[in-house]
């Protein structure tokens, strides 16, 4: 009988560690999906914004020229970063060179750095991942004493 109830007091020890370790995993990937949704829609405010200003004649180029600003390092070259580039390509701002993680995966007409390489000095750093600013900004200004900006700033502020 004492082996009878010990067999069963384990069993339903090991589903209730189960059922627990089950709950963390799906939460866990339940809070990514979340925050992978939460960035795709921080990403289509901010190019729906910049489409209307486009359609408006609003450039961002402004922005910088407003500012004082007439050297920019863009860190981050996925959608928003190579948009970036493009509309500021021949609008008087130049873009002295790019910063990413994954320097080997990217083809610029100019040079393109690791964050944890000397950066040169420009007058801003725009920070083309909206999301991850915080954290990336931290970083940079621990490098450098000129401003970095996220280009969900730029965008907004243009208007």
């Amino acid at each position: 009988m004492k082996k009878g109830i010990l067999a069963v007091t384990m069993a339903l020890a090991g589903c209730m560690a189960g059922t627990g370790m089950a709950a963390k995993f799906l939460s866990k990937k339940v809070m990514q999906k979340e925050d992978i949704l939460k960035k795709m829609i921080e990403f289509y405010h901010i190019f729906n914004y910049w489409l209307t200003l486009k359609q408006e004649g609003v450039f961002l180029a402004d922005y910088f020229r407003k500012n004082g600003y007439q050297t920019v390092a863009i860190y981050g070259m996925k959608e928003l970063g190579e948009r970036l580039y493009e509309e500021l390509a021949g609008s008087g701002i130049e873009v002295k060179y790019i910063i990413d993680k994954n320097v080997d995966g990217i083809y610029s007409e100019v040079n393109v750095v690791t964050p944890d390489e000397e950066l040169e000095e420009v007058d801003v750093i725009v920070v083309t991942a909206p999301h991850y600013f915080d954290e990336i900004e931290e970083m940079l200004s621990q490098k450098v004493d000129y401003p970095v900006i996220s280009i969900e700033d730029v965008v907004y502020q243009a208007g």
